[in-house]
C-alpha cells in the first residue's frame, strides 16, 4: 500500500474505519447537511478518533509520519437535495490560528469563520490527506476522481490542468463504507455530482507532522 501511495499519490484502506463507524457517525450528529461542506472543530468525540494515537490516526502514521497529527477537517454531506460537482484541482490552502505575515504565505481568506491561507506549495508536499466513508461510494454515488501521479508534477497552473490530467489519466476511488482513502494533499482530483440520488458522506481530514514557520500555528480539529 505505501508503494502504491508513493508512486500513485493515493491508496484504498479497506475497512480501515469500520470499526468506527458508529462513533464517527455519533460524533458528526446535527452537523449540517444543505452545505457543500461543513469545516468542523471542537469535536472532543471525534478529535479522539483521530489523533495520533487513537484508532483512525494510526492509521495514517506510516504515510505522514509518526508525528502526523489532524490540521483540518471537513464533513462532505452529499444527497438529493444537496448535490454539487467539483472541476479538477488541487487543495492549496491550509487552516490557521490566527494571521501573521511570513514570506511566502498569502493569499489570505475565511472560510466558515475559520482562517485559511495559501502557504508555500513545498508545503503542501509533505501533508497527507485522508477521505473516511460513511456511506458505500459506488461508480454512479460521485466518487472522488484522481489523476494518478499528479502530485508529482508540483504547483500545476490552471490553464495546464486540462493537460495533466490527461496525460495521468483518471481514477474513480470506489469505497465500501468504513473504508478509508489516502492520497497525497496536492493531488489533482475532481468530484461529479451523485447520479443515482442518496447519500455520500465523507470525512476529509488533513494531516502534517510538522510545525508552521514565523509564529503561525495550526488550526487544527
Amino acid at each position: 500500500m505505501l508503494t502504491t501511495f508513493v508512486i500513485s499519490g493515493a491508496t484504498r484502506l479497506e475497512a480501515a474505519a469500520a470499526d468506527q463507524l458508529d462513533e464517527l457517525q455519533a460524533a458528526l450528529v446535527g452537523q449540517p447537511s444543505d452545505r457543500a461542506g461543513v469545516r468542523l472543530r471542537g469535536i472532543a468525540q471525534l478529535a479522539g478518533l483521530l489523533t495520533a494515537t487513537g484508532a483512525i490516526g494510526a492509521r495514517v502514521a506510516p504515510f505522514a509520519g509518526a508525528q502526523a497529527r489532524p490540521v483540518r477537517a471537513i464533513l462532505f454531506d452529499k444527497s438529493a437535495s444537496t448535490n454539487w460537482s467539483l472541476g479538477w484541482h488541487q487543495d492549496r490552502t491550509i487552516c490557521v490560528h490566527e494571521r501573521r505575515e511570513v514570506a511566502g504565505f498569502g493569499p489570505w481568506t475565511v472560510k466558515s469563520g475559520m482562517l485559511h491561507v495559501a502557504p508555500p506549495f513545498a508545503l503542501l508536499e509533505r501533508m497527507v490527506t485522508i477521505r473516511i466513508h460513511l456511506d458505500e461510494v459506488p461508480e454512479d454515488n460521485a466518487p472522488l476522481l484522481i489523476a494518478p501521479g499528479s502530485h508529482r508534477l508540483g504547483l500545476v497552473r490552471e490553464e495546464a490542468i486540462d493537460a495533466a490530467v490527461a496525460a495521468c489519466g483518471t481514477h474513480a476511488c470506489l469505497a465500501d463504507a468504513g473504508d478509508i482513502w489516502v492520497y497525497a494533499t496536492p493531488i489533482l482530483h475532481a468530484s461529479a455530482t451523485v447520479a443515482t440520488p442518496r447519500r455520500r458522506r465523507v470525512l476529509q481530514v488533513d494531516y502534517a507532522a510538522f510545525d508552521l514557520p514565523g509564529g503561525l500555528e495550526w488550526s487544527g480539529i
